[in-house]
C-alpha cells in the first residue's frame, strides 16, 4: 500500500462515518484535502509529526495503539486537536466546507487506520516512519521523552 492509497483508505472511512456532513462528500475532495492536512513536504503521511505532537498530549497510548500489532483504540473528536493541529484541522473544515466538529469527527475516524496501515503492512512504509524519525538515534531519543 503506497501513501496515496493510505489516503484514499482514510478518506473512504470518513465519506463512510455516520455524519451526514462527510456521507456525501467526493472521494476525490477528501483525498486532497487530507493529503494538504496529513502529509509532510514529500507528500507522505507525516507520522513524525503526529508521534512528536502526541508526546505531550497524554495520548501516547492510543497512538502507540495505532503503531503496534492489535487493535486500534479510537481518539474522541475533541482529542483530534492534541493529535493533529488545530490549523490543520480548521483547513480540512474549509476544504471540504463542512463544521469544523465535522473535521474532528471525520479525522478520529481516518487516523487510526491510516496511522496503522502507514507502519504495519508493508516493511518500506515502517522504513520510511524509522527514518522519519531520525533512524535508530531518533527513535532513542523519542523513547527517552516517554520515560
Amino acid at each position: 500500500m503506497d501513501w496515496q492509497d493510505l489516503l484514499v483508505l482514510g478518506a473512504k472511512y470518513i465519506q463512510s462515518n455516520d455524519d451526514d456532513n462527510t456521507s456525501g462528500l467526493d472521494l476525490g475532495d477528501i483525498v486532497g484535502a487530507l493529503q494538504s492536512v496529513l502529509a509532510d513536504e514529500d507528500g507522505k503521511i507525516d507520522i513524525q509529526g503526529l508521534v512528536s505532537k502526541v508526546q505531550d498530549s497524554g495520548l501516547l497510548e492510543v497512538v502507540s495503539s495505532w503503531i503496534a500489532e492489535g487493535e486500534n483504540k479510537p481518539i474522541e473528536p475533541e482529542q483530534v486537536t492534541e493529535v493533529v493541529d488545530p490549523e490543520k484541522v480548521q483547513a480540512l473544515a474549509q476544504q471540504l466546507g463542512i463544521p469544523e466538529e465535522s473535521a474532528k469527527k471525520a479525522l478520529a475516524d481516518a487516523l487510526p487506520a491510516v496511522v496503522d496501515k502507514a507502519t504495519s503492512e508493508e516493511p518500506s512504509l515502517a522504513e520510511q516512519l524509522f527514518e522519519q524519525i531520525g533512524g535508530v538515534e531518533g527513535a532513542l531519543n523519542l523513547l527517552k521523552k516517554f520515560l
